[in-house]
């Protein structure tokens, strides 16, 4: 388990999340990932914020692309 004060937490602008769906789609793929503790979707600003462990901020965003919400740079 991880420590609160291990992770760290970013906001991502997600340009192509357009629907409640795509909220669901990008938490639940994102919170698959074992250093992701949480991920909350914000659909008016076509945001989300992670907190996660580690350095796992690249593997978030390549999982991002993969699942086709890529993040905006």
């Amino acid at each position: 388990m991880t420590a609160a004060n291990d992770t760290k937490q970013v906001t991502l602008s997600v340009p192509s999340m357009h629907c409640q769906h795509c909220v669901k789609t990008i938490s639940r793929e994102l919170k698959g990932l074992s250093e992701v503790v949480s991920v909350t979707g914000n659909l008016e600003r076509k945001e989300v914020v992670v907190e996660y462990a580690g350095d796992a901020l690249a593997k978030v965003k390549a999982t991002l692309v993969e699942i086709g919400y890529p993040p905006a740079s």
